[in-house]
C-alpha cells in the first residue's frame, strides 16, 4: 500500500508516537482520524495537521465508543485501511509495595487500557476493513499495535505493564492468522526507550542515564523513527504476524 492511499485510525494519536505516525501519513498525502482522551491536544493536533486529520474523543476500553469512532472514521474518510494502536498507560508499581500489595484494580486498569484496548480496536477495525475492495495480493488493510521491550524483559515494578505488552505480542500472530481470510495484515512493534512526553518530563540526569543504557546509538529513540517503521510496514506487503523490536539493541536489566 502506498502512503498516499492511507486512511488511518490512530489511537493515542494526539501526542508522542501516535502523533509522529499521524505526521508521517499526512506528509505523504494520507488521511488520519486520531482517537484519544485529551481534547486540548486533539485540537492542537488538528490545527497542526490540517484538513486531512480529525480528532474523536474516545476511550479505547469502551466497546461502544470504539465502534462508534470506527464508523465515524469510515464515514469521514470513505474507508479505513490502516489502524495503529498507540494508546497506553505506563502502570509502574511493585507487586509487593512498601505499604501494601498492589491493588488488583490497578493491575486490571493497565491490562484494560493497553491490552484489551488494543484488542478492542483490532476487532472493530477488522470488521470495517473486511468491507474494503482488495488491492494487490488481496490486501484490504494493515493493523500495527504497540508492544514494548518490557514484554520480553520486564523490570521490577513493571509486572502490570509487561504483562499488558506481552499480551499484545501474544495476540498478534493469532489475529494475523485469522485475518488472512479478510486480507488484513497484523503486526506489532516493541519500542525501547523513546523520547515521548513522559520521558520529556523526567529530570535531565535521568534522561542522560536512560540514554547511556542504550548500546548503539547511545541515545533515546525519536518518535519519527518509530513512525518510519510503521510506514515501512504499511508499504511492505510481505510483513505479517510479527513483532519487531526497535530499541538500539537495549536489553532491560532487572531494575
Amino acid at each position: 500500500m502506498q502512503l498516499k492511499q492511507v486512511k488511518a485510525l490512530i489511537t493515542g494519536g494526539v501526542s508522542g508516537l501516535g502523533l509522529a505516525v499521524a505526521r508521517k501519513f499526512i506528509a505523504a498525502g494520507g488521511q488520519v482520524v486520531l482517537l484519544d482522551i485529551n481534547d486540548e491536544a486533539g485540537a492542537a493536533a488538528m490545527a497542526e495537521l490540517g484538513s486531512n486529520a480529525h480528532y474523536i474523543a474516545t476511550d479505547v476500553t469502551s466497546e461502544e465508543a470504539v465502534e462508534a469512532a470506527v464508523k465515524a472514521a469510515v464515514e469521514r474518510m470513505g474507508a479505513l485501511n490502516v489502524a495503529v494502536n498507540c494508546a497506553g498507560i505506563i502502570g509502574a508499581g511493585r507487586v509487593l509495595g512498601r505499604e501494601a500489595p498492589m491493588a488488583l484494580d490497578y493491575f486490571s486498569r493497565v491490562i484494560q487500557v493497553n491490552l484489551i484496548g488494543s484488542f478492542n480496536v483490532c476487532k472493530a477495525v477488522g470488521a470495517a476493513m473486511e468491507r474494503n475492495e482488495p488491492g494487490p495480493d488481496g490486501e484490504r488493510g494493515v493493523i500495527v499495535s504497540t508492544a514494548s521491550v518490557a514484554a520480553f524483559e520486564g523490570q521490577i515494578g513493571q509486572a502490570a505493564y509487561a504483562a499488558s505488552k506481552a499480551g499484545i505480542v501474544g495476540m498478534t500472530l493469532p489475529i494475523a492468522r485469522e485475518y488472512t481470510r479478510i486480507g488484513v495484515r497484523v503486526m506489532a512493534l516493541a519500542p525501547g526507550i523513546f523520547h515521548t512526553p513522559m520521558v520529556d518530563g523526567m529530570p535531565e540526569h535521568v534522561q542522560e542515564s536512560l540514554a547511556a543504557s542504550i548500546p548503539f546509538p547511545s541515545r533515546l529513540g525519536q518518535p519519527g523513527e518509530f513512525a518510519e517503521l510503521v510506514a515501512h510496514i504499511v508499504e511492505n506487503g510481505y510483513l505479517n504476524g510479527e513483532t519487531i523490536r526497535i530499541d538500539g539493541a537495549v536489553r532491560l536489566q532487572p531494575k
